[in-house]
């Protein structure tokens, strides 16, 4: 039999009205969040459910309980047993606990501290830097785009390359209207934009203020499981390429066809994406045979019935 790679996803916008059966329903989400409990020393689930932004410390959390409910569910309902890894963007998090780099509680304890801090930082950012995402944008588009953007006087730089003709990059707020304008005569189609930017070298500061305010407390481990980086395919085998690859992510794009790269040289042909519903079981659906979403809703099915 191929090997199996789990992909934890990248975080998509994930309220409670979405997940919130699952958080209260699922033993799996309960035994999660009893231990974020201790270790925040607050009721994530509260502080979820009182959320109202997108990307805050509670909605990042929670992404990451969730995701990791999901694979131990997935380990008991669906016989998950992977021989590697990826997290492609903020999945970058829960792969990490996931390998056992970081313990669960050290991994929910430098979430923590990194929300926070990224929120001082973007919040204090005269720039007003976002991330930008569209489609239909084959690569030679994609290059002619950038071109015309920096001809026009607008600052852009990738954040993401997705998929063959799927792309984020990162532009300053104020000239997100322009560049969408830009995408459409390119023939690609808008989709959404992001608050607070991420990926992009713009951001080396955030990077230097995490590494040495937030990174330098925790010791990562060897991981017990190789993991695929998802800004080059680079396999990490090391504590301190987990650590550098966590920490590049806040300034280097994500090359998720990288990534898929890598995982088929390694001879994968099944993948499970454990998480809440984002694009990266639909974008792995191309490139392997078999490609299982496990989301809230399968898992509440299945403890129902």
């Amino acid at each position: 039999m191929s090997p199996t790679a789990v992909v934890f996803p990248g975080m998509a916008p994930s309220n409670f009205d979405a997940v919130g059966a699952f958080m209260t329903g699922s033993p799996y989400a309960r035994r999660r969040l009893a231990v974020a409990a201790e270790v925040l020393g607050y009721d994530l689930l509260e502080a979820f459910r009182d959320s109202t932004a997108d990307y805050s410390e509670a909605a990042q959390l929670a992404f990451v309980v969730n995701s990791l409910a999901l694979a131990d569910w997935a380990t008991d309902h669906a016989g998950l047993r992977p021989s590697v890894c990826a997290g492609p963007s903020f999945g970058g998090m829960a792969a990490t606990a996931y390998s056992r780099s970081l313990d669960y509680p050290d991994l929910l304890r430098l979430a923590a501290l990194a929300a926070r801090r990224e929120l001082a930082y973007f919040t204090g950012d005269p720039r007003r830097i976002v991330t930008h995402f569209f489609f239909r944008t084959p690569p030679e588009r994609f290059e002619r785009l950038m071109a015309e953007n920096a001809d026009e006087g607008d600052w852009a730089e990738l954040s993401s390359h997705l998929a063959a003709d799927f792309y984020a990059v990162c532009v300053r707020e104020e000239a997100v209207d322009r560049f969408k304008k830009r995408v459409r005569r390119a023939g690609g189609v808008p989709l959404y934009t992001m608050w607070p930017a991420t990926h992009c070298g713009a951001l080396a500061d955030l990077r230097r203020i995490l590494a040495e305010e937030v990174y330098s407390r925790f010791r990562f481990a060897d991981p017990v499981l190789p993991v695929v980086s998802d800004q080059d395919g680079l396999i990490a085998e090391s504590g301190d390429q987990m650590h550098g690859m966590l920490l590049d992510g806040y300034v280097r794009p994500v090359r998720w066809p990288e990534s898929v790269r890598t995982l088929r040289e390694l001879g994968v042909r099944r993948v499970c994406v454990p998480g809440p519903s984002n694009l990266f079981d639909r974008l792995s659906n191309d490139h392997f045979d078999d490609v299982t979403a496990v989301g809230p809703e399968t898992a509440l099915r299945t403890e129902r019935s």
